[in-house]
Parts: structure tokens; sequence; C-alpha cells
């Protein structure tokens, strides 16, 4: 299914429509994480909320909306105080009764369960790279092959996007080695 940011809201849109609610304003952090805590436009809806804005918060999924059942069930708990209804689109909940309620507890802890799955899975990766001896990260800057290689592109005139580009080395990386004293000669 097609989880574009723009077809999400026209869906939005005009589920707004059809039951005649007025839109106050539309929140987005394009390019955020669901599981990072500081997202602006989540910051502002909730200031937005406490000014008492607008009367209910409609979200694509409560999954879009943050991964963690706390902050979920914080931020519900919050709306609730406020008089502020929250509906789920692709959910289909409505927190205003009791049922919508619960389920949206029980979609909650689905989807922080799914996101420590993935971190987990995740640091299983990493185990299994480092039991093969697999270097993690990028290669430390005093690793003297690569400071030779940098000496000698630099020495030759080659720019410094040149060179990050030959060692597979960001510009800053390659920046930051032609400033170590023994890379000097």
């Amino acid at each position: 299914m097609d989880q574009s940011i723009e077809m999400q809201r026209s869906d939005l849109r005009r589920y707004c429509e059809q039951r005649g609610f007025e839109i106050f304003k539309e929140y987005g952090d394009e390019g955020v994480s669901g599981t990072k805590d500081w997202r602006p436009a989540l910051d502002v809806l909730m200031e937005d909320a406490r000014k008492r804005l607008f009367d209910g918060v409609l979200c694509w999924r409560f999954d879009r909306f943050a991964r963690s059942t706390m902050h979920l069930i914080s931020a519900l708990d919050e709306f609730r105080h406020l008089g502020i209804e929250v509906i789920s689109y692709q959910e289909n909940i409505d927190t205003g009764s009791p049922l919508g309620k619960t389920m949206f507890t029980i979609v909650a802890a689905i989807a922080e369960l799914e996101q420590n799955i993935i971190v987990e899975r995740i640091r299983g990766g990493i185990r299994r790279a480092k039991e093969q001896g697999k270097q993690l990260g990028r290669r430390p800057l005093n690793d003297p092959s690569v400071l030779r290689t940098i000496h000698q592109m630099r020495t030759q005139g080659k720019s410094i996007h040149a060179t990050a580009e030959a060692v597979r080395l960001s510009k800053a990386f390659v920046h930051n080695a032609c400033k170590i004293k023994s890379f000097q000669g």
C-alpha cells in the first residue's frame, strides 16, 4: 500500500469532508521517525491542544503518531483531560468510546512490540557481525593505509571531494585526516 505522506493527507482530508469536520491545521513531521523524542510538528500539535484550539485529532495510524505505548497513552490521556477526541483513520478507532480506548491501548502495544522486534534484529545482526570479526562503523581515523592514500592524493593535488570518494569516506573525514600531525609528515 502506498504510504506517501501526500496520499495519507488526501485520505484524511476526504474523511474530514465526508463527516463535516473542519480542519484547523495539518501537522506532520516528514522525514522524522515516530520513535524520536524530538518531533517539532508533534510538539506544536500538543501546544495547540493545550490552548484548546481544536476538539479532535485525526491521525493516519497510531504507529505513525509514535511507536512507544507510553508516549501514545500519555498523549491520549492529555487529550482526554483536554476534552479532545483522537481518531485513527486506518485502525478505525475513536478514543471517545470505551471500546476505542481499549483498542487504542492494544494497537499501541502491538506497535511498540513491532519496534522492539526490529531493535532486537538489529542488535542480533551487530552481534553476529562482531563475532565474525567484521569491523563496524567507520574506519578509525588513524588507519595508516587510509592516511597514506589520503596524503598521496592530496599531495597530487586531488580535491577533498575526489579523495573522499576514492577512499569511500566523508569529506569531513578527509578534511580531519589532513590535520593529523603524523599524517603531515
